[in-house]
C-alpha cells in the first residue's frame, strides 16, 4: 500500500509555519501523499436549525485547497497532493478544471483530486449553487472536468453545463487528473447502492469513511463489481483506508489497522492525526514520525 498523511488543518488554523513544517516533515519521513480538506464557509449552527448536523462550523479553520496545494507544490518535491475532498457541486466546474490543472502543472503532475457532493446547504446558498440537485450535477461535472483536462477545445451541452469551442490552457500534466470520490458521513459511513454504483462507474479511487470491517469489505466488493459491469478493470479503482494515530493507540493497533485494510483490498493508506486530541503542531509531527519509526513505510 502507498502510505500518506493529511494536514490537520482545523488544528493548525492560520499558522502557516505549522503547515510548512508538517508537510516537509511528512515528505522527509517518506510519506507518499499529503491531503487537505475543503470548506469555503462555515455556518453558525445556532442560526441554522434546518441543518441536521454540523461536522464543521464557522469556528473551524480551512485553507482554500487549491491555493494551499499551490503553496505545498512549491515547498515539496515528491509527495502526491490530494484533496479529501473538494465539495465539487458548490463550485463552478470550468474554474475547478482550471485551478486543478494549474496545481498539477505547478507540482509537476502530483495532484490527486478527491471530490464529494457536500452536506451543508448553507454553504451552497452562499456560493449561489443549488443544494438539492447536487448529485446529478456532480456526475455531469466529472464528465466536463475530464473533457477540459484532455482536450484543447471542448464542445459540450448538458443539463447544467454548456461549453462552446473553448478550453483551458495550460492543460494539466496528467490527462486526465485522477478523480477520487469520497462519499458517506461519520454517522452513516456506508454509501447507498446507487452511490457505490456511481463510484464503480466513474471514480479512479474511493475515499471511504467506513471501516475495514465486514460491511466495509462488502462495500468495496460492490464498487468493484459495478466497475466490472461498466466495462472497467475493477482493480484499477484505488481504495484509501485510514489509520488514526490517536492518544492511547500504539504500534500494535496501527499494524492491525493496516492489515485489515490490506485484506479489504486497500491500495492506499492515510495516517491521520487530526481531531484526535493532539495539542500542538509538533505533537502531530511526532505522531507521524512515531508511526514511521515503529511501523515503517
Amino acid at each position: 500500500m502507498e502510505i500518506g498523511t493529511s494536514l490537520p488543518a482545523t488544528e493548525f488554523g492560520g499558522d502557516i509555519g505549522a503547515v510548512r513544517d508538517f508537510a516537509q516533515a511528512a515528505e522527509d519521513l517518506g510519506y507518499a501523499a499529503l491531503g487537505t480538506g475543503d470548506h469555503v464557509l462555515g455556518a453558525d449552527p445556532q442560526f441554522h436549525p434546518e441543518v441536521s448536523m454540523f461536522y464543521f462550523t464557522h469556528k473551524s479553520s480551512f485553507h482554500e485547497p487549491f491555493t494551499l496545494m499551490s503553496y505545498l507544490a512549491a515547498i515539496t518535491t515528491r509527495m502526491a497532493l490530494g484533496t479529501n475532498v473538494v465539495i465539487l457541486p458548490q463550485r463552478q466546474t470550468a474554474l475547478v478544471a482550471k485551478q486543478a490543472a494549474e496545481v498539477d502543472v505547478l507540482s509537476g503532475g502530483r495532484l490527486r483530486l478527491g471530490v464529494g457532493i457536500g452536506w451543508n446547504p448553507v454553504e451552497f446558498e452562499a456560493l449561489g449553487e443549488e443544494f438539492h440537485d447536487r448529485g446529478g450535477r456532480f456526475v455531469e461535472q466529472i464528465s466536463v472536468l475530464r473533457l477540459l483536462w484532455t482536450q484543447e477545445i471542448v464542445n459540450f451541452t448538458g443539463r447544467w453545463h454548456k461549453i462552446t469551442h473553448a478550453g483551458i490552457n495550460p492543460l494539466p500534466v496528467q490527462r486526465p487528473i485522477p478523480l477520487w470520490i469520497g462519499q458517506g458521513s461519520p454517522h452513516d459511513p456506508i454509501p447507498s447502492d446507487r452511490i457505490l454504483r456511481r463510484i464503480g462507474r466513474l471514480a479512479d479511487g474511493i475515499l471511504p469513511l467506513f471501516d475495514a470491517d465486514e460491511a466495509g469489505r462488502e462495500a468495496i466488493s460492490r464498487v468493484r463489481g459495478y466497475a466490472r459491469e461498466a466495462g472497467r478493470d475493477p482493480m484499477s479503482i484505488g481504495v484509501r483506508g485510514r489509520v488514526l494515530i490517536a492518544p492511547g493507540t500504539g504500534p500494535e493497533d496501527w499494524v492491525t489497522g493496516m492489515k485489515q485494510w490490506e485484506e479489504a483490498g486497500a491500495t492506499h493508506l492515510n495516517v491521520a492525526t487530526g481531531a484526535v486530541g493532539l495539542k500542538s503542531p509538533q505533537e502531530h509531527i511526532d505522531a507521524i514520525r512515531r508511526f514511521k519509526e515503529e511501523v515503517g513505510l
